[in-house]
């Protein structure tokens, strides 16, 4: 029954902290492993999460061979698989060479092999290997673009599918003949495996047509060589193709799990858990103040019932990069919710990424209350002009609002909650 929530900013934390242990590779992978083969077996992967996945793997089998790329930062101790750490969220020469030294391993796999690929959100970047006619500078310049552009994850990954030459199931390809199990920790709206790390291991039916669609949508200024390979039209590999023929995906942890269980543990305390949806999308601030909106209607509800509401989302928000600040979905997330919020008594608002990185800061978000907008005018700081200006992170780093974990080693997408206390 409850009797009160004392401290909201730790109850919401701890509930991110749930979110993001239930998807910790150390849980989730063994049960995914099969009997370890009698022939060759090789590790390969890349992602935020593809360090811890690899230690788990050798927790399970032992020592491995094998060859990851993670981020910096990132890097777990294994005994046999080589873990190399490149750039995210924008690629860089460390990631190039080290997706050059995978591909060149899995062109010598041959048939009595078996390959398990460990995949998680951050793979677009780490997996670099510009398609021929383009430069990394190139790639590094349209990524850029991208991020600031608006665009949601899933156009991005289209676009950089089409400019690769590791992506949308090439490096499944390159493993032929090889058995081909992928091992994937989602972060993207709606847990599409194309979609992870723009399916380097998945089979793709978008087109390079589709990528200079998206362009052209959002406005992005691209280099010419750019135009010219989509004109040449795109190396993804078919979901058809015989070269996958012998490949298998499986989602092995999931925003709606990582959710679920953040919702049993504020049930227990006392909760009315509403889970608004674990693929949310479209610009941090406008879900920010639709979200709010919703909580301010439904304070007269948990004052009646005498019963905390809460209100859980996952989903990966966009940012249109208007000013210059230091920002992230997730901070910006937060402070368009306490600047529609006004102050607005008992209700508490925690947004954070789950791989411990919003945007390009080494923050995993910010929790605002209703004493946020006070502290900040009494600090100086004008919440208006730092929204306007996209600074989330350096507003909530002024006033002690920051959420910093640190590399979590794992990575479920963005995870959101408005906590509705009851009010006399």
């Amino acid at each position: 029954m409850y009797e009160t929530i004392a401290d909201p900013r730790a109850f919401l934390t701890d509930l991110f902290k749930t979110a993001v242990a239930t998807a910790d590779p150390m849980r989730v992978v063994a049960e995914h492993l099969p009997e370890k083969p009698k022939g060759r077996l090789i590790v390969i992967g890349a992602g935020k999460a593809s360090a811890r996945m690899a230690e788990a793997v050798e927790a399970h089998y032992g020592p491995c061979e094998g060859f990851v790329i993670t981020r910096y930062g990132y890097a777990r101790t294994t005994q046999g698989i080589e873990i190399v750490e490149a750039a995210h969220p924008v690629p860089d020469a460390a990631g190039e060479t080290a997706t050059q030294k995978l591909m060149a391993m899995a062109d010598g796999f041959g048939p009595e092999d078996t390959v398990i690929a460990l995949i998680s959100g951050g793979g677009s970047a780490l997996l670099c290997a510009p398609r021929a006619g383009l430069t990394l500078s190139e790639k590094m310049s349209v990524n850029k673009a991208l991020l600031a552009s608006g665009a949601p994850i899933g156009q991005m990954n289209v676009v950089r599918k089409h400019l690769s030459a590791v992506k949308g199931g090439q490096l499944a390809a390159a493993c032929h003949p090889a058995r081909l199990l992928t091992l994937m920790i989602s972060d993207v709206p709606g847990d599409d495996p194309a979609e992870v790390a723009s399916g380097p291991t998945v089979g793709d039916t978008t087109t390079a047509q589709d990528a200079r669609a998206i362009i052209d949508r959002y406005g992005i200024d691209v280099p010419a060589s750019v135009l010219a390979c989509l004109e040449a039209g795109s190396s993804v590999v078919s979901p058809d193709d015989p070269r996958l023929a012998q490949s298998e995906t499986r989602i092995i942890a999931a925003p709606s799990q990582s959710l679920q269980a953040a919702s049993e543990i504020a049930t227990a305390a006392g909760c009315d858990v509403r889970i608004l949806g674990d693929a949310l999308e479209g610009e941090a601030r406008e879900l920010a103040i639709e979200q709010c909106q919703m909580a301010q209607t439904l304070q007269a509800e948990a004052s009646q019932s005498n019963r905390p509401i809460l209100l859980l989302s996952g989903g990966e928000c966009t940012v249109t990069r208007r000013g210059e600040g230091i920002g992230g979905p997730n901070a910006e997330y937060v402070l368009a919710a306490a600047t529609a919020l006004e102050g607005a008594k008992g209700i508490h608002v925690l947004a954070c990424d789950t791989d411990g990185v919003d945007g390009a800061a080494e923050v995993a978000g910010a929790y605002a209350g209703p004493e946020t907008l006070k502290t900040a005018h009494d600090t100086g700081i004008d919440a208006a002009k730092a929204l306007d200006q996209n600074d989330a992170h350096r507003f909530f780093g002024a006033i002690g609002g920051q959420i910093v974990t640190g590399p979590t080693l794992t990575n479920v997408n963005d995870f959101r909650a408005i906590l509705i206390l009851p009010q006399p």
